[in-house]
């Protein structure tokens, strides 16, 4: 990625609450204190940043174009939670409905208002590189993932109307369409109550997401402080839900006890399909990080092809033809070698 200088914007909410990624952090800010003489101080810069505010993020643009005369690439990686339950679950109450409209304040809202405080100083200087971190889930639903997913394909189609607003000024956007894990284990995971039976794995055997954490995170190796509506709990007590902690009859929230080497090889991939493609000059509009993420999408997309195939009569029967009168079958355009899209 091309550049000298980095100012960021740090939700500080969620270091205070995460006690290992503070200590981590404040390690590398210190290391950049330490190579003080060599200008890493005046190079990097860090500031408050609730995204969720438009004041504060045109505050942060105005910040950096006053420091460092001009803004190259807007990298945003703002998923900072992802909200755990069913649809249903999700509108049982008051307090779930206001989870996913944090959800979208912060997954989508947020990254729309560090966009559109950039946009103006990238569109005077006719150059710059939006870079958007965005997750599979985005392109693939997920069961039990249904508000994360929603916020982020949210984003995309208006990531994907933007690139072509914004490509006359010769600025550039690219989504970053990363693994599951690094989504959702990086950040905070807040899981709403279950309703049983109906969503228990004994009834409904969709493969809900809850599933799969509650039995991840009970394998990995550092003990984590937990947050319920009720206060704080140690991890072993809230794993005693009969499923697991993703399970329990209250809002649960954690923030996944990965070590700092776990953390490390999760951000790996992401981290060098961001510093290959940041500031190229032609990057891709949206990039799949890791194998097993083409790997999904090819599928997805295989199925949708063969799905309109399948019923490709039912969507051409609507259509009309120049004289007013139905459309021929598709054996007629085939035999006739007439272009589908000439007709009106």
């Amino acid at each position: 990625m091309h550049g000298d200088y980095a100012l960021v914007g740090l939700a500080h909410t969620y270091l205070d609450r995460d006690e290992c990624r503070r200590e981590e952090f404040g390690a590398f800010l210190a290391e950049v204190e330490s190579h003080r003489d060599e200008g890493w101080v005046e190079r990097f810069k860090t500031v408050p940043l609730d995204i969720r505010m438009i004041g504060q993020c045109q505050a942060l643009v105005a910040e950096a174009v006053e420091a460092f005369g001009r803004v190259d690439i807007l990298l945003c990686c703002t998923s900072q939670k992802a909200l755990i339950g069913t649809v249903e679950e999700l509108a049982a109450s008051q307090q779930t409905l206001n989870l996913v409209r944090d959800q979208f304040e912060t997954n989508y809202f947020g990254p729309l208002n560090i966009i559109k405080a950039t946009l103006p100083h990238m569109r005077r200087q006719k150059s710059g590189h939006i870079m958007i971190v965005s997750s599979i889930t985005a392109h693939i639903g997920t069961p039990g993932l249904g508000m994360y997913s929603a916020a982020g394909w949210a984003l995309e189609g208006f990531c994907d109307s933007l690139a072509y607003e914004i490509a006359p000024f010769n600025v550039k956007l690219t989504i970053f369409q990363c693994s599951i894990e690094i989504g959702i284990l990086t950040g905070l995971i807040t899981s709403v109550p279950p309703i049983v039976p109906a969503y228990s794995p004994a009834v409904n055997h969709a493969p809900l997401f809850r599933g799969i954490l509650n039995r991840l995170v009970p394998r990995l190796p550092n003990r984590q402080t937990v947050v319920t509506e009720n206060g704080n709990h140690d991890s072993d007590q809230a794993s005693s839900a009969a499923e697991g902690p993703f399970s329990a009859p209250k809002v649960f929230s954690m923030y996944p006890p990965l070590s700092s080497a776990h953390m490390e090889m999760l951000v790996e991939e992401t981290v060098y399909a961001i510093t290959a493609i940041g500031g190229h000059e032609n990057p891709p509009s949206r990039h799949i990080v890791g194998q097993e993420g083409v790997a999904s999408v090819k599928e997805k997309l295989k199925t949708v092809s063969e799905e309109m195939e399948d019923f490709i009569q039912a969507s051409f029967a609507v259509d009309y033809a120049a004289d007013g009168g139905p459309g021929p079958s598709k054996e007629d355009n085939m035999a006739l070698g007439t272009n589908h899209n000439e007709r009106i």
